[in-house]
């Protein structure tokens, strides 16, 4: 069992920047696939980035260039940098955790087993 608990969400202007953290909880944390997904008010909710347990990372289109995710397997803890936002990147960011997935499921919500209660970031221009 593997949990997660989210941080770093606050208000910020358009161009600013922020660092999320999901900190878990659980054993061999470096194993897992982690993934950060957001959801805006009336939709659904949507892949953002990701770094699997080799450290390969993979992002939406939207935020290439702009957002990084890290992972610090000493601190068992992983991080999304957001630079550069946008009000269009207002929404929840979950935490997710999955375990040997592939690289066709990793945009997919449903492949992760392990969620936080995801933490607010608003955008305002």
């Amino acid at each position: 069992q593997v949990q997660l608990v989210e941080s770093g969400g606050r208000s910020v202007q358009a161009g600013d920047s922020l660092r999320l953290s999901c900190a878990a909880s659980g054993p061999t944390f470096s194993r897992y696939d982690m993934g950060w997904f957001r959801q805006a008010p009336g939709k659904e909710r949507e892949f953002v980035a990701a770094v699997r347990s080799n450290n390969n990372k993979y992002y939406t289109d939207s935020v290439k260039g702009r957002f990084t995710i890290s992972r610090d397997n000493t601190k068992d803890t992983v991080y999304l940098q957001m630079n550069s936002l946008k009000p269009e990147d207002t929404a929840v960011y979950y935490c997710a955790a999955g375990s040997r997935l592939i690289v066709s499921t990793l945009k997919v919500r449903n492949s992760y087993d392990y969620w936080g209660q995801g933490t607010q970031v608003t955008v305002s221009s």
